[in-house]
């Protein structure tokens, strides 16, 4: 007998709803809305208003802030895998004479370019777009204020740029190549460069008394492609699932991993905090799991995007005051909430369809010097090397269709494992990146580096 895993539990649902109802009422948010992804559907959504039998649904737009960045690096992402750029180019290539062509464009989408965190005064997400009509009003007199590549500074500019840099390989407007190659694709009607009814109003709320003030809802012009877009729980749900599982259309699977590597060096608070940068993305390691998103503000506006791809899950939380709840512990304990009441089902074991003989008799223990590993197969003709202690090097690797396999992660990934055979067939050892892998420790028959004591193993008596 099989269970529907489609719906949640109602206690799962009711935990979920109690965690956004204390966001709202201890953040103080006239209205706070959310949603929760599962295996690639939306499977709850909730909201919580201060206006009594009014609560907003997954329709209504909210200001998503720096989320925009996503949908940015998704653009300049399709650009690359199209051949018209390379992440290592600088950005003088493409984009000329713009004062900031020594960034390359990976340093643009990880915030390591360099640059300032913001354009010159006047702040510019509470004044018009049109007080920065071209990129020189966004970059300032100096717009470099580290060397490139050497730390993460968060930079508001740095997506501007990249937002010119679409525009100028595309021919046309941020706005309507990102229509067209992704919100369109996608199915995401509802997000949007301007607001759409039925949306939220933007609220300051006063930090020491219960009342509000209106805030200003700008066009941001130039800085759009760092900050200006609309969408709702429900499209952001659903771009969630584009994140965590590509979508040929837009971009494959193999390009939107790469967005979730980390790109950027941490400083040493993000070390302790464990959180990082990738190519668009907010990186975090929180709860035992990793999670992956962005997070954005605007005056009068909040919200989160957190997926934890291996479990299925994401969430999305968005709210109409300009500080308050934090969006991100939020997001991150809906997810928690949800993998730890109904846990993840793993598929079923399943013996694979057939086996290479020759990749069959490298299976088991392996030593590298006096360390032991272990060998397996897993399906699609990969294997696996782990240190049987569970600590050391280890990673999956993929096969190359030539009898060797490459490293996916850690230390060898991009490293060659190739089994090395005897005149006669027989496996001698195997050759991972120089290091000479023995079935017994320093085995005297193999090609061990430096030799071995030919008088062998011994005590000392």
């Amino acid at each position: 007998m099989t269970t529907s895993q489609e719906e949640l539990l109602p206690g799962t649902r009711r935990a979920l709803l109690h965690r956004i109802a204390v966001a709202q009422s201890e953040g103080r948010s006239p209205s706070l809305v959310a949603a929760v992804v599962r295996d690639g559907r939306a499977v709850w959504h909730g909201a919580r208003s201060s206006v009594d039998g009014h609560a907003p649904d997954e329709n209504v737009q909210y200001r998503i802030g720096s989320i925009t960045k996503t949908f940015t690096a998704v653009l300049v992402l399709r650009l690359r895998d199209e051949g018209l750029l390379g992440l290592g180019d600088r950005l003088e290539k493409h984009l000329p004479g713009t004062g900031a062509g020594e960034a390359t464009i990976a340093e643009l989408l990880a915030h390591t370019s360099g640059l300032a965190a913001e354009s010159p005064a006047p702040w510019w997400e509470r004044s018009p777009g049109a007080l920065r009509p071209e990129l020189e009003d966004v970059l300032g007199e100096r717009p470099f204020l580290h060397p490139a590549g050497r730390r993460f500074h968060y930079s508001n500019p740095g997506y501007t740029l990249l937002g010119a840099l679409v525009e100028k390989l595309r021919g046309a407007s941020w706005e309507e190549v990102l229509r067209r190659e992704v919100l369109e694709p996608l199915g995401l009607g509802r997000t949007s460069a301007q607001p759409s009814a039925p949306h939220a109003g933007g609220w300051a709320v006063h930090p020491w008394a219960d009342v509000l003030l209106p805030e200003p809802a700008e066009d941001l012009g130039r800085m759009a492609p760092a900050g200006q877009l609309w969408s709702t729980t429900g499209d952001l749900a659903r771009f969630a699932v584009f994140l965590a599982q590509g979508d040929d259309r837009v971009l494959r699977a193999e390009t939107v991993r790469e967005m979730r590597v980390p790109a950027a060096p941490p400083e040493a608070a993000d070390v302790a905090d464990r959180v990082t940068y990738g190519l668009g993305l907010q990186i975090q390691y929180r709860d035992g799991r990793m999670l992956v998103g962005h997070s954005g503000s605007l005056p009068g506006f909040l919200a989160n995007l957190t997926i934890s791809v291996a479990d299925g899950l994401a969430a999305v939380v968005l709210a109409n005051c300009t500080s308050g709840p934090q969006l991100a512990a939020v997001g991150a304990d809906l997810v928690r909430i949800v993998a730890e009441a109904e846990p993840r089902i793993p598929e079923p074991w399943r013996p694979l369809a057939e086996v290479d003989a020759s990749v069959l008799e490298l299976a088991g223990q392996w030593y590298w010097g006096t360390y032991a590993f272990a060998l397996r197969l897993t399906g699609e003709g990969g294997v696996t090397l782990e240190p049987l202690s569970g600590r050391g090097r280890g990673s999956r690797f993929r096969a190359d269709g030539n009898g060797t396999w490459t490293g996916l992660e850690g230390y060898y990934a991009g490293e060659v494992l190739r089994p090395v055979r005897r005149p006669d067939g027989s496996v001698s050892h195997l050759d991972l990146g120089s290091f000479v892998f023995t079935r017994q420790p320093y085995e005297e028959s193999a090609e061990v580096p430096g030799g071995v004591d030919p008088e062998g193993w011994r005590g000392i008596g």
